[in-house]
């Protein structure tokens, strides 16, 4: 007999979200030039604050902040910018529930993701790279490393503090300035974390944070005067962006889409590896660009696999993002959603058979249950097309070069999963794999030490580790 879980809500009550926000421009909010645009909370889509949209003037006056602050921000000792980093790190865990609950709020993820693995994560990050600050000549990057500049830094909304933290806590510690852009639908993180940038008493212009839509991302890409761009979303995005920046002496990171393979063998513990592709592709409402979409299970454990996985995906909560008991939040917009119904009817009427468990989704808000397909040929659009949402195809291999040629049988390249028993097939499987991560028995698992970043559509350069210090520094390679 099952058994119920009581509503265990996480209190509002701890955020103070204003009724509209500016731009931080220079250490100060200040009102945009632009029109606003409204932010809303995709589990009810209640308005939660007007945003102000920034201009092309907006993002000059921020560029030219961001550039008087890198004449004294770079001089200063390496060990004096790692105090201020310390200071935003020791800030974002003292306002962690606070951060958590915003996220959560804007965003739609449950807040047991936020709450224990997006903040801390974030937390992490600046502490990481605070270490760095004063040891860059120890980094294999050249015996003097210089920073680059002014930094422009557009980030996703799937991740919205998680990706701040990996563009903001590099950049400053090599000693560059930052104009950020967070996502038009998950801005409100981005503004809290002005206000710890002021309450951490970061020099003014160091941090700049202009929200708006993609003609704001396209302004700070396109500056003159902005050394370096930063961008994590999606493979076309990424793309004329690349193009945008041709020509030009600007550095560029772009960590893009992803299809990632996620492959059980006949002898991996088959319970772990549920528990693994459930979080690979489940986690987040499966917004995430390196989410296990793809599931190559070996045809002999095929059927064993499929059983125990959607008898675990019966057990999935799926329902408000500040429940505590909540496994799947609301999808983020209903522009997202609407993309990720109609690849599922594309799945169908390509043939795929599509499974969901039974499941009451909220009237109001966003939702889509958490689905697999099977029957699935490498020719399904649903198996190679980003879906960005709860959905997983299921493939069947026989021998390790077939699930191989699957795994890499796809434009993408950003991360891949092995599930086995057998250490020596790991290391075959990781050096075959045309992919930038390869988790062995588990699946999205991130650390600020570790290097991220993907091959062939899924973009390049490295974020995180010792790696993510050299798209900031000049003479180093990305």
């Amino acid at each position: 007999m099952g058994f119920e879980y009581a509503p265990a809500p996480e209190s509002r009550s701890i955020v103070d979200i204003k009724a509209s926000y500016g731009l931080f421009i220079d250490g100060e909010f200040v009102d945009g030039r632009g029109s606003s645009f409204k932010t809303i909370n995709p589990a009810t889509e209640e308005t939660l604050a007007e945003v102000a949209e920034a201009s092309d003037a907006d993002v000059d006056l921020a560029v030219k902040a961001a550039r008087r602050a890198f004449r004294g921000w770079s001089r200063m000792s390496g060990k004096e910018r790692a105090k201020y980093l310390f200071r935003i790190a020791r800030i974002i865990q003292e306002r962690g529930r606070e951060l958590a609950v915003l996220e959560s709020i804007d965003n739609g993820k449950p807040i047991k993701e936020s709450r224990d693995v997006d903040v801390p994560v974030v937390a992490a990050h600046f502490f990481y790279y605070a270490g760095w600050a004063d040891k860059l000549e120890y980094a294999g990057l050249g015996p003097n490393p210089q920073p680059l500049g002014v930094a422009g830094q557009v980030i996703p909304w799937n991740f919205p503090l998680l990706m701040l933290a990996w563009k903001v806590a590099p950049a400053l510690a090599c000693g560059n300035t930052v104009v950020l852009k967070p996502a038009e639908t998950t801005p409100l993180t981005a503004l809290l974390f002005a206000e710890i940038c002021q309450q951490a008493d970061l020099p003014p212009g160091v941090v700049n944070i202009v929200t708006g839509a993609g003609g704001t991302g396209q302004a700070v890409v396109s500056h003159p005067d902005v050394d370096k761009v930063a961008f994590t979303g999606s493979t076309a995005v990424g793309k004329a962006i690349a193009r945008a920046i041709a020509g030009t002496d600007k550095k560029a990171t772009l960590e893009l889409g992803g299809k990632a393979a996620n492959i059980v063998f006949d002898d991996a513990a088959i319970d772990q590896a549920i528990e693994g592709i459930v979080g690979g592709i489940f986690f987040n409402q499966g917004h995430v660009c390196c989410a296990g979409s793809r599931l190559l299970v070996q045809e002999s454990v095929a059927d064993e696999v499929l059983a125990r996985l959607k008898r675990r995906m019966g057990t999935l909560r799926v329902g408000d993002p500040l429940d505590k008991n909540t496994d799947i939040g609301a999808i983020n917009s209903a522009e997202q959603l609407g993309r990720i119904r109609e690849l599922s009817e594309i799945g169908v009427a390509e043939g795929a058979e599509r499974w969901a468990p039974a499941c009451d989704l909220p009237s109001s808000g966003f939702w889509f249950p958490p689905t697999i397909f099977t029957g699935v040929t490498q020719a399904h659009r649903i198996a190679r097309e980003e879906v960005f949402g709860p959905v997983l195809s299921v493939l069947t291999f026989r021998t390790p070069a077939e699930a191989v040629e699957k795994a890499n049988n796809t434009p993408y390249g950003l991360s891949a999963g092995v599930w086995t028993e057998k250490g020596s097939r790991i290391l075959h499987m990781a050096s075959q794999l045309r992919a930038g991560v390869v988790w062995a028995n588990t699946f999205n698992k991130f650390d600020p030490t570790s290097p991220f970043g993907g091959y062939k559509e899924s973009g390049y350069g490295r974020e995180g580790g010792r790696q993510g210090l050299a798209a900031y520094l000049k003479g180093a390679d990305a």
